[in-house]
């Protein structure tokens, strides 16, 4: 079996410290067999932390659509933010990307759903956040796990973490794959192990921002 995080993000997001390097660090010390790097709007982190353990580091991206946030994972190009639903997913669908919806019905954050918007797209995803460390009320996750259930989609679970001591507070076990197919075969029976973390977690976020603030912008 495979220890799988699938949300987590590096200083290449404008609310993370934590670079590609102590991202893999504590991945490896923790016991994390995969990791999937899904910075916001831009895969230049997970390529750097994928350069430094390819063993290790699938490159995804968490996408801010008009309607809400798309998480992906296998993805070979970057995909912009601010496009519709629709065209977010065609694009990851064409480089073969593994489309999930992160944290859909959060509405502390922007990147949550409307829940029509979120119906129109249900053919088009292969699965559906249905836990998130970071939810801050335990009725978020509830609503992902029940809109999964009734319309048959698999759920992935992720600590949306920020800073490396939230690494693998989320995480699903599956058996081994290689490739999107094979996660796509083994995520029905993926086991699920998953922590809360605390709103005080949030404060990590808005320390990065602010220091970012005062520093120049991480390039590729």
């Amino acid at each position: 079996m495979l220890c799988v995080e699938f949300h987590c993000h590096s200083e290449y997001s404008p609310d993370s410290l934590t670079s590609p390097k102590a991202l893999v660090d504590a991945c490896r010390r923790k016991g994390i067999d995969r990791v999937v790097v899904t910075d916001h709007n831009t895969i230049a982190g997970a390529l750097v932390a994928r350069r430094l353990a390819p063993e290790l580091v699938i490159v995804g991206e968490e996408i801010m659509t008009s309607a809400g946030e798309i998480l992906a994972a296998y993805v070979r190009a970057e995909v912009p933010p601010g496009l519709s639903p629709e065209e977010t997913i065609r694009k990851l669908r064409e480089q073969g990307a593994f489309i999930s919806v992160s944290h859909p019905f959060d509405t502390f954050r922007s990147g949550g759903w409307d829940p029509a918007d979120l119906r129109r797209i249900v053919p088009l995803v292969d699965a559906i956040e249905t836990f998130n460390a970071r939810c801050m009320l335990p009725r978020f996750n509830i609503q992902a796990q029940n809109f999964a259930r009734q319309h048959g989609l698999p759920g992935t679970v992720g600590s949306d973490a920020h800073a490396s001591l939230e690494l693998g507070r989320a995480v699903m076990f599956l058996e081994a794959f290689d490739d999107v197919s094979g996660l796509r075969q083994r995520l029905p029976a993926g086991i699920p192990r998953v922590r809360w973390s605390p709103p005080w977690y949030h404060l990590l976020s808005r320390y990065a921002v602010w220091r970012k603030r005062r520093k120049p912008a991480l390039r590729p």
